[in-house]
């Protein structure tokens, strides 16, 4: 036994399309993320022999776990990956093209048993054997459908499996390969995205807070290269006052919920990204400190198709000494640095150039 074991490989279902059709980097930082995301929902001591561009061939040498153990390990992964992205599309930030349609992503699953061993090339752990070829073919079949589980013979041999689903329904079907024909068993594992819970809409938090101070600015540029300027922590340090570097602390494409560490000329401090509104004419976003002692919200209004209104609204939390402190010793401080980072802005924004969208 110790030369058989099972082979296991989710695979993104669209990423050929998704690549192609959209920006290259955010649609590399998704796809790093949804990989991450498949290798941590690994329950069942699945070894990573490598990651394959949109898909990870998982082994574990042995005896095959249970067909009801398998599914178990099927339907979390589905599901941790579509959790993901259906989060991921009511708290992005960004509206490029590969954001926008990462929710289109899908997943199917192969598994196969059968005989192979490893290799090591330097640090590079590498399969060989006839069943890993075999199990990549099947990866190229017949079945309509873009969210399946193929089982093959080998690891289920006999009839087709009873549903573990009560919508589960079994088809079969056959592989023809270098190593002769592979019959297998698949099911649809689309009906698992209507179990997952619906993501809340989001919500700006503000019963608790008051304003303290707000500064606006207009400028000759579009909305959404505004808003890359102002919510994309890379440019920050080029426009605000006092602020050296912000560095991310989670996720790689900022959305709400996202941590940084902010480094500036009064010290470190921790802030995330705390609401979030889109629509072509309006964009709001806030950010919040650790301790909810502070928010500044981000609102961007269109004008024309080529002007754009920033409006920053800082608020803290309501209390009547601090209120007081705030307007006699920090006030005008605040509003004067705030007001020479908005002039900062304008080279920022001028110098964005985002892909152009179809």
């Amino acid at each position: 036994m110790e030369n058989k074991g099972l082979l296991f490989i989710p695979d993104i279902s669209g990423f050929t399309q998704f690549v192609n059709q959209t920006d290259i980097e955010h649609s590399r930082l998704i796809i790093q993320e949804l990989l991450e995301i498949l290798i941590n929902a690994n329950q069942i001591g699945l070894e990573v022999s490598e990651v394959e561009g949109d898909a990870i061939l998982f082994y574990k040498f042995g005896e095959s776990p249970g067909l009801d153990k398998l599914y178990q390990q099927v339907e979390k992964m589905f599901t941790e990956f579509h959790r993901q992205l259906g989060i991921y599309d009511v708290t992005r930030f960004c509206q490029c093209k590969a954001c926008q349609s990462a929710i289109n992503l899908s997943l199917k699953v192969i598994t196969h048993y059968g005989e192979f061993t490893g290799y090591n090339v330097k640090t590079f752990n590498k399969l060989i054997g006839k069943d890993v070829i075999v199990a990549h073919q099947l990866l190229k079949n017949d079945i309509d459908q873009h969210e399946y589980w193929l089982v093959t013979s080998n690891v289920l041999p006999g009839d087709q499996p009873a549903g573990f689903k009560q919508w589960m329904k079994w088809d079969s079907s056959a592989k023809k390969t270098e190593s002769g024909e592979v019959t297998f068993h698949y099911t649809q594992l689309g009906p698992l995205r209507n179990e997952l819970p619906a993501q809340p809409p989001l919500q700006l938090e503000l019963s608790e807070r008051v304003k303290a101070l707000n500064v606006t600015r207009e400028y000759d540029a579009e909305i959404i290269p505004l808003f890359h300027a102002t919510g994309d922590f890379k440019y920050r340090s080029q426009w605000q006052e006092g602020v050296k570097s912000i560095e991310g602390l989670t996720h790689f494409l900022p959305r709400v919920g996202m941590r940084c560490r902010r480094i500036s000329d009064n010290g470190e401090e921790t802030i995330y990204a705390s609401s979030y509104f889109f629509s072509p004419e309006k964009i709001i976003f806030s950010e919040t400190d650790e301790d909810k002692k502070s928010a500044s919200y981000f609102t961007l209004e269109k004008i024309t198709e080529t002007r754009t209104r920033l409006t920053i609204d800082y608020y803290i939390r309501k209390n009547a000494m601090d209120e007081l402190l705030f307007k006699f010793f920090k006030k005008q401080k605040m509003k004067r640095k705030l007001e020479r980072s908005l002039e900062n802005l304008e080279p920022v924004v001028k110098s964005i150039k985002l892909p152009k969208q179809d």
